[in-house]
């Protein structure tokens, strides 16, 4: 089975984005279970009068991680589908169309948070900071991922009509 060494780069190239994919995903499960709830003990201890938040702010952040952990899914299915040669598909339209969707769940649920904490006179600058730059990628990424889907769909169209016309 003579591949070509085209080919045999781009097995490469996407083992790397699969082994990054896992690699995030094994850092943020493990921030989440080990520094996340020690973080909000030093938190609570620091600032004893918005102890009461801690709770909730930690069900806040666990629940962003599950539109994450299936957008996450969504790019590793992506990937195995290049690297089938199926790239031009149904099946990568629905996983870029869940990785919009994730993203901005993402977002929706960071401006839940927003509000919470501005409601609750508990605005850190610092904590606040993070908040927009985590709905700003958010953001950018679901825009990123609906143009694709896009240009995916008119490309798989194209290709349906091309092979229709031959």
């Amino acid at each position: 089975m003579n591949e070509p060494k085209s080919s045999l780069k781009n097995r490469g190239n996407v083992l790397l984005l699969k082994l990054a994919i896992v690699f995030i995903g094994m850092i943020i499960l493990s921030l989440c279970v080990f520094w996340l709830p020690w973080q909000s003990n030093v938190l609570a201890e620091m600032y004893p009068e918005y102890t009461y938040l801690r709770l909730p702010l930690l069900t806040g952040i666990y629940m962003t991680t599950i539109p994450f952990f299936i957008a996450l899914y969504q790019g590793f299915k992506l990937l195995t589908s290049i690297n089938h040669h199926r790239a031009f598909s149904t099946r990568s339209v629905n996983s870029l169309r869940t990785i919009k969707h994730c993203a901005l769940g993402i977002g929706g649920l960071y401006v839940i948070g927003f509000v919470l904490l501005i409601t609750q006179d508990a605005g850190n600058p610092g904590i606040l900071l993070i908040g927009l730059l985590v709905m700003f990628f958010s953001v950018v990424i679901a825009v990123f991922a609906a143009i694709l889907q896009q240009l995916l769909k008119s490309a798989i169209d194209l290709k349906s009509e091309n092979e229709l016309t031959i």
